[in-house]
């Protein structure tokens, strides 16, 4: 069963700021719920519209409660829920200071390039995420659910961007268009990697920080003016991570 005021709780969680005020986020999908769960997610909240067995979940705090598929649409954010939802305390970073390298993101607005990219972070080691405050929020449900649990497992930071790169002592590498190919690319031990806006790429008040120059290379004759900012993070995580 749930109470009027959970589900008040729970739409309340479909805006930011109610999310920034409670410091919960919404995760939706049986699959997602669990990694979130085994990934030390701390839950305070779990409905489901299916029938379970008892051994599917014997930790009761973990436990589903059953509830209706009408109550179910109330507090989705989705337009066809998928019968889970789970609400989960954000988690509290660590310090920055010690990791040898940081992924920055200036103004990446879309959720889905977002979670994608929260994903490749967790997939090739990069633990903390450095964003312009406009950047899209790491808890936005649509984020959540692109990332497919890595929310969990990589720390999210939002800062004054410009002032955050011009105190960096670590070398730091941006995505640009007319930089050395990264086969000329000698990675160090530490740094940061800057990738830029879906539209406009780096901002030039944030470029001028820039040390090293990277540009995935393309075919001669290419048609694509550039790459989707989550796939040109991807291509260059894996050449960082093969040459760490």
């Amino acid at each position: 069963m749930i109470s009027n005021s959970e589900i008040k709780l729970i739409t309340g969680l479909h805006r930011k700021k109610y999310r920034d005020l409670h410091n919960l986020f919404i995760a939706e999908g049986e699959k997602l719920i669990k990694d979130l769960i085994d990934s030390g997610a701390q839950l305070t909240h779990f409905y489901t519209t299916k029938s379970i067995e008892p051994s599917d979940y014997a930790d009761e705090v973990k436990s589903p409660v059953l509830i209706t598929e009408r109550q179910m649409q109330k507090i989705s954010v989705q337009k066809n829920p998928s019968g889970w939802l789970a609400i989960f305390e954000q988690a509290k970073n660590t310090d920055l200071n010690q990791v040898p390298w940081v992924l920055a993101l200036d103004d990446v607005q879309d959720p889905g390039n977002m979670g994608t990219i929260l994903r490749l972070c967790d997939w090739f080691g990069i633990t903390h995420v450095v964003c312009s405050e406009d950047t899209v929020e790491a808890y936005n449900p649509k984020v959540v659910q692109s990332s497919m649990g890595s929310i969990a497992r990589v720390q999210v930071h939002y800062v004054l961007l410009d002032q955050w790169l011009a105190t960096q002592t670590k070398p730091i590498f941006g995505a640009v268009l007319d930089g050395k190919s990264l086969t000329d690319i000698d990675w160090p031990k530490q740094g940061v990697l800057l990738m830029g806006n879906e539209g406009q790429g780096i901002r030039p008040q944030r470029a001028q920080f820039i040390t090293d120059h990277l540009t995935i290379s393309g075919a001669p004759e290419r048609g694509a003016e550039s790459l989707n900012v989550a796939m040109a993070t991807g291509i260059l995580l894996h050449q960082w991570h093969l040459n760490q």
